[in-house]
């Protein structure tokens, strides 16, 4: 990891639970990393949250856009909650956010992948 990203890495894991995709979507769900979804969903729920807004993979565990919904109202970006994100680019786990934020790298779309206006 390069120094940029460790000093991410120290100031946001332990805080929001982020996983270091290098395409942080924090502010947009709440301060919710959707990457601690089993599925690693990046555009909500799948489907298969129990009744009382927990997990189907992992029933202990609150569902992470249960959370991000009950938790972007409450932020300056709440309407983000609704964007369409692109799929994880696998390539950027473990580097930077913010610098693939400022380079524009982060919105790169996987080859093939294009959401219509």
């Amino acid at each position: 990891m390069r120094p940029i990203a460790v000093l991410e890495a120290a100031v946001k894991k332990p805080v929001w639970g982020c996983q270091m995709c290098g395409q942080c979507v924090l502010h947009s769900t709440g301060m919710t990393c959707p990457m601690n979804c089993p599925k690693t969903l990046r555009n909500g729920p799948c489907g298969g949250v129990r009744p009382d807004g927990h997990c189907e993979v992992k029933p202990e565990m609150r569902c992470v856009w249960v959370k991000a919904v009950e938790r972007a109202p409450k932020t300056p970006w709440a309407h983000e909650i609704d964007d369409i994100r692109q799929p994880v680019d696998n390539r950027l786990w473990g580097t930077s956010s913010w610098v693939n934020y400022f380079t524009k790298r982060d919105k790169v779309a996987p080859k093939g992948w294009r959401v219509e206006a």
